[in-house]
């Protein structure tokens, strides 16, 4: 795959995750077209739009769940899932990328917990798998986890004895396990009854408070308004418009962004 002309891999400092001319389509349907953004260290940066948009399979390639077919992502300075060689771009090794993911945490809509594992074996898997860190340095840091999510009492309870509230805190206390420099959360809080919603979105607003960098793809404007850097609506694979919560939720400059809001509001 060729770099784009222009497109080169950041160094500066302050940007955490930079994305230019990503394109990617599933056989004709054309997914993502031209998607340029850029998430500075320490930022929350949420993804609005309609269902279709594109929004979920963005995210999906800041940690190369999904293969760009144009354009390139880099998360830290270093570019995601490809080596540059010259003016091309090679794919790394799957075992290469899968170290790549262990400094980007994701959180799914469906929790992807594993059902055979405790909730204290779900958060030390990967740390002791993945990075090698011995079991017990593993086991004290996710209990320390489990409390700064509230969960402190379920570590030998298993995800079907957990209600989705608590499972998705669950999943986020997982992805925090590997202490990534970057945290994706795709609707975390879509799968899940009314009620419980309230105490998801409380783990990242606790989160955001640290300076914890996160990209949230969500339908929550008022977590948006209240958390958010910067707002990002998108619509048919592009970015409409991008801003501050108070800019594009409050004064929306596009008809599309508009029409969105008046059906959401």
């Amino acid at each position: 795959m060729s770099v784009p002309n222009g497109t080169k891999v950041p160094g500066g400092t302050g940007v955490m995750v930079d994305i230019r001319s990503v394109h990617k389509s599933f056989g004709p349907l054309h997914v993502l077209k031209g998607i340029d953004l850029t998430v500075r260290t320490g930022e929350v940066t949420v993804v609005l739009g309609p269902s279709g948009s594109g929004k979920s399979t963005l995210l999906r390639t800041v940690n190369h769940l999904e293969k760009v077919d144009r354009g390139v992502i880099s998360v830290d300075g270093v570019l995601i899932g490809y080596r540059r060689t010259g003016d091309r771009l090679r794919e790394l090794p799957e075992r290469e990328v899968l170290k790549q993911r262990t400094r980007i945490g994701f959180v799914f809509q469906n929790f992807h917990l594993f059902p055979h594992l405790t909730v204290l074996e779900n958060i030390t898997e990967a740390p002791v798998s993945a990075l090698g860190r011995p079991r017990r340095e593993a086991v004290e840091a996710a209990r320390r986890l489990l409390e700064r999510v509230g969960l402190a009492d379920k570590e030998t309870a298993y995800p079907r004895h957990l209600s989705g509230g608590q499972q998705q805190r669950v999943a986020i206390a997982r992805a925090l396990a590997l202490e990534p420099r970057l945290l994706l959360f795709d609707e975390p809080t879509s799968a899940l009854d009314p009620e419980l919603v309230g105490e998801v979105l409380d783990v990242i607003k606790d989160l955001a408070r640290r300076g914890t960098t996160m990209i949230v793809v969500t339908h929550e404007i008022g977590f948006a308004r209240e958390v958010a850097d910067t707002v990002v609506f998108m619509d048919d694979g592009r970015i409409v418009e991008q801003g501050p919560p108070g800019d594009v939720l409050d004064r929306p400059r596009h008809e599309r962004t508009r029409a969105f809001l008046s059906k959401v509001l």
